[in-house]
């Protein structure tokens, strides 16, 4: 078995270890813990790989207090569909709920609502983490401190997440009360965060490919849990994607009439399922191969709120200007960030760009990179593939105590990916 990423890039050969294998005679050797696949790069890839998939019981749930005691293999869905029913959501969620819950520590994932309710990390009552030694550390916010800062958004490189556990947030309904906000430019765009900013959760899809006075359009989806008390929950999957499509397929053309599409959409205020608010790329199974055998990659960024206007208008002018528009251009705003060492988020707004693999997109992206810098951004490692170490650590304050922590505790030589010898961590 060979194991890729979302992107489906890079493509690497690799020896596959299971979970339940011998894991102290695996350790030993360079590996990367590995969980459903959804990273969309290479973080999660090396010549040895630790396959947490079938790690995945749940252990006891406290009821009175919403905390989940589970195993790193569980993954989101497999949460949602035993709880939802139950009256209970997970607290901060992804754009997908296809992965691991140990992957969501690892890459300190961030959802529609983090600048009410911060990052995955914040959900987290503990976990036990198994060092390459042998040694198994619980951490929490409190216990082992330095170990739960390092791990968490520490991308695999910290140890083996054993189990965890979480707390979970009760609901009414397996409904969200959503609105739909149209807006005609960038300005009207962060008006429209900034009025509706006491919603739990936000989220905009940026039309990328506009240019003048129309730069940044944008739908913006506001939402609130309903209290209805329907809790039927059912995962919901429309069709899947069967095979590769032709690399030509996405192309300016194709985008340009998918946004103007988009864009029409009636200005609504609905009740929708859970799955459609926070999952919707979730109803298409192996939609990733919408963007062809070579691949695709995720370019998200963030940039400090009151930069965030300026350098947003520079980006989205230089990606509309040379027609390598993003089929999907996802905006969010973020509150205060947290402690831990390489966690991706910080107050601002963040946008995440998906683009194929074609000849020169990452020369275009290394253009992005300089505005991105030049606005004091950070890129985000769970959705990179490429970013130079030079580029990547200008954005983390704390990359160098995170480097020390590894070679404190001799991480250096058995816990590696592809990404981590990149960028230097």
């Amino acid at each position: 078995m060979n194991l890729n990423s979302w992107g489906n890039y890079p493509i690497i050969k690799n020896t596959v270890f299971d979970y339940t294998d011998d894991l102290f005679n695996i350790l030993p050797l360079p590996s990367i813990p590995h969980g459903n696949g959804r990273s969309y790069g290479d973080s999660a890839l090396n010549t040895n790989i630790i396959h947490t998939i079938k790690h995945n019981c749940f252990l006891s749930f406290n009821k009175e207090n919403g905390v989940l005691h589970c195993e790193s293999g569980v993954l989101l869905s497999e949460i949602l569909e035993i709880f939802v029913p139950k009256g209970w959501f997970l607290s901060v969620t992804p754009g997908t709920k296809f992965i691991t819950v140990g992957g969501a520590i690892a890459s300190d994932v961030h959802g529609k609502n983090h600048h009410i309710a911060g990052s995955f990390s914040n959900t987290v009552v503990s976990f036990r983490l198994c060092l390459p030694n042998g040694k198994i550390v619980t951490c929490s916010h409190k216990n082992n401190q330095d170990f739960f800062k390092a791990t968490c958004g520490g991308m695999g490189l910290t140890g083996i997440i054993l189990d965890t556990k979480i707390k979970l947030q009760p609901i009414k309904s397996s409904s969200i009360n959503q609105i739909t906000i149209k807006t005609r430019n960038l300005k009207e765009t962060f008006e429209a965060f900034e009025k509706y900013k006491n919603y739990t959760y936000s989220v905009a899809w940026i039309d990328c490919m506009s240019k003048g006075e129309n730069i940044g359009k944008c739908l913006l989806m506001v939402g609130e849990h309903a209290d209805d008390g329907h809790l039927t929950y059912k995962n919901e999957t429309k069709f899947s994607i069967p095979f590769n499509f032709p690399s030509w397929t996405l192309n300016q053309f194709s985008v340009k009439l998918f946004n103007m599409l988009y864009y029409s959409t009636d200005i609504t205020q609905k009740k929708i399922s859970l799955d459609s608010f926070f999952y919707p790329l979730d109803a298409i199974r192996h939609w990733n191969r919408i963007y062809g055998k070579n691949g695709l990659t995720q370019y998200q960024f963030v940039l400090p709120k009151e930069k965030s206007y300026e350098g947003l208008q520079k980006i989205l002018g230089k990606i509309a200007s040379t027609g390598k528009g993003s089929f999907l251009a996802v905006l969010k705003l973020f509150g205060k960030g947290n402690n831990n060492y390489l966690s991706f988020p910080t107050e601002g707004y963040t946008l995440a760009l998906d683009f194929k693999i074609e000849p020169n997109i990452f020369n275009f992206f290394d253009e992005l990179d300089q505005i991105v810098l030049e606005y004091g951004g950070r890129f985000y490692l769970a959705k990179d593939c490429r970013i130079p170490r030079k580029i990547f650590e200008q954005g983390y304050p704390q990359i160098e105590t995170f480097r020390a922590f590894r070679k404190a505790h001799q991480l250096n030589d058995t816990l590696q990916s592809l990404q981590s010898k990149r960028v230097g961590i």
